[in-house]
């Protein structure tokens, strides 16, 4: 006998409730994943699926521009975890697009590197006493160079304006990263804060740098082509090791500098969307990325840097200039597109 019996039309209500409410928990079973290219592999991927029942969507991105911009054109609310360096994380805390990240439910990192788990230590990732991204990998951006070309190794990142390789230089397309790169290049001490006169010299520096560039890339990828196919004498190697990797796999005898002014180095880290209603998956998806198989994924495939074990290609010579956030990073993109286009330092300036 059934002592509960259901009216109709509460049937009926139940019924509407289960149609709104099921899409709703289908989609909290898919991890949002925007990523840089290598970082999120298919298998890897297909590992933590079966390891947690979730499902996990990766879009990948070729910059730090496009990076903003697909977080915060909704205001984060498309993405659940995503792959930043920690200056460009900066503007992210700052318009509050991230949320704190809880270390207890992170075990893996008592694994890492002991400089990667002092993170009072690295700029930028902790503010009021609270977490916002996980180490995860790092690169340095050296001077890859054709060995045919080259008598000797590049010793300065001024090797990029010499007017010998012109046409034959290959630079990363990025309005920050090349600002600072050109205020290196002309012996800036403090190439992340421009300011007054330096502002002009710079342009004028980029601006010269565009004339003696045979082009420029933004995937991994495109870079090893234009460097085989086109013939490049030299490549600033945005993605450091991992472009060199690339290119050795594809039979290009080159070789690998860190230049004199010290070699920009990023490093970048996991962080969690605020806007998320999966945060638990997401603090599981970092937690399995610092595992040995990702961690040597990483190394063997990408030939990027972990945060588990020391990369065997640097020496303790070699200088890094780790990112830092930048004195107006809006202004350095608008410069920027007016140079790419090719306009001269008075219309760039706006003078």
């Amino acid at each position: 006998m059934n002592c509960f019996k259901t009216p109709p039309l509460l049937w009926r209500r139940l019924g509407l409730l289960l149609a709104l409410v099921l899409p709703t928990l289908g989609c909290a079973d898919i991890l949002r994943v925007l990523s840089w290219p290598g970082y999120a592999d298919a298998d890897l991927v297909k590992a933590f699926e079966a390891r947690t029942g979730h499902k996990v969507n990766v879009t990948f991105i070729d910059s730090d521009e496009a990076l903003w911009q697909r977080v915060q054109q909704n205001q984060g609310r498309d993405f659940d975890v995503f792959a930043v360096n920690t200056a460009e994380l900066q503007r992210y805390i700052h318009a509050g697009l991230v949320s704190p990240i809880s270390l207890a439910r992170i075990p893996n990192t008592r694994h890492q590197l002991p400089r990667f788990r002092e993170l009072e230590n690295i700029k930028g990732l902790v503010r009021q006493g609270q977490v916002f991204g996980v180490p995860y990998t790092y690169a340095e951006m050296g001077l890859i160079y054709d060995r045919q070309q080259f008598k000797t190794p590049p010793s300065s990142l001024t090797a990029l304006w010499d007017p010998r390789y012109q046409g034959k230089v290959l630079v990363y397309n990025s309005s920050s990263h090349n600002f600072t790169l050109a205020a290196q290049s002309l012996g800036n001490h403090k190439p992340f804060e421009l300011a007054g006169k330096q502002w002009t010299t710079t342009v004028n520096q980029l601006i010269a740098l565009r004339r003696n560039v045979l082009g420029f890339y933004t995937q991994p990828d495109e870079s090893v082509e234009l460097f085989r196919d086109k013939k490049a004498a030299l490549m600033l190697a945005n993605y450091g090791s991992q472009q060199l990797q690339l290119l050795r796999r594809a039979g290009a005898d080159v070789g690998y500098a860190i230049p004199k002014e010290g070699a920009l180095a990023w490093l970048d880290t996991w962080a969690i969307l605020r806007p998320t209603q999966k945060s638990a998956l997401a603090h599981a998806w970092i937690n399995y990325l610092l595992e040995p198989a990702p961690s040597q994924a990483l190394e063997m495939r990408q030939g990027l840097a972990n945060t588990v074990s020391e990369p065997a290609h640097l020496q303790p010579q070699d200088r890094l200039v780790w990112l830092e956030p930048v004195e107006n990073s809006e202004r350095r993109q608008q410069l920027w597109e007016r140079i790419y286009s090719g306009d001269r330092a008075a219309r760039v300036l706006g003078q």
